[in-house]
């Protein structure tokens, strides 16, 4: 790891308000205490608030921020691809936001990083599938499992049935070409997943209270569990 890395791991160890000590900082970087011991030295005389002393441990002040985009050569390209994918594939409103993740990463990085984020070989192509119809509704469903807003939806079923149903939106999975919606469905009394390109229609359903069996953290639990017995 080089030296700025491990620096900035430092400071990010140390986030939080919380007591971190060097031998801990060691274990975590792979390096001796002393080098501990003299990296959060320059670190505080380069003016990072670290309090603290050998032996007992270090903490730093809240409020202290690093500046953004301090990255590797890999974790910039996959920023690069994550954004690539969603800009394609994202709602609009992610898609647009992904493309000024893009301007901005590049703007910023030295002239090295940024020729080899041009140069990262990972793409991704908008498909007509992908339509701006279906790009609004990610973004709808989105703010709705984020504002905790039920829907009203007609969706069709792989059969050819439609239904219609009222849903509280909890989170979106996508599945390389297809995005899906888990909620809580009011009409089968269970969780469900729908695709997003069989919904036919969608109107707001009113804001809902988390219920605890009702929620994402619940789902994952039932899903767990129902993987675990698979195995068994």
């Amino acid at each position: 790891m080089r030296r700025a890395d491990r620096l900035f791991q430092i400071v990010q160890y140390l986030r939080g308000s919380r007591l971190v000590t060097a031998e801990q900082l060691a274990g975590r970087l792979e390096v001796s205490r002393r080098t501990i011991y003299r990296d959060v030295a320059d670190l505080i005389g380069s003016g990072v608030p670290i309090e603290g002393e050998a032996g007992m441990g270090y903490v730093m002040r809240a409020g202290y921020d690093l500046p953004p985009l301090m990255f590797t050569s890999d974790e910039v390209a996959a920023l690069v691809a994550g954004a690539r994918l969603v800009r394609a594939w994202g709602g609009a409103a992610m898609a647009e936001a992904a493309q000024e993740a893009l301007v901005k990463i590049e703007a910023v990085l030295p002239e090295a990083a940024r020729t080899k984020a041009a140069q990262v070989p990972v793409h991704a192509m908008q498909t007509p599938d992908m339509t701006e119809e279906l790009r609004a509704r990610l973004d709808r469903l989105e703010a709705m499992a984020e504002t905790h807003e039920a829907a009203k939806i007609s969706y069709c079923d792989e059969a050819g049935e439609e239904s219609r149903r009222v849903i509280r939106p909890l989170g979106l999975f996508f599945w390389g070409k297809v995005w899906t919606l888990v909620a809580w469905c009011e009409l089968r009394n269970d969780f469900r997943m729908f695709r997003l390109d069989r919904i036919n229609g969608m109107a707001p359903g009113g804001r809902f209270r988390t219920e605890r069996d009702k929620s994402r953290t619940a789902l994952y639990a039932k899903m767990r569990a129902e993987g675990a017995q698979r195995r068994d």
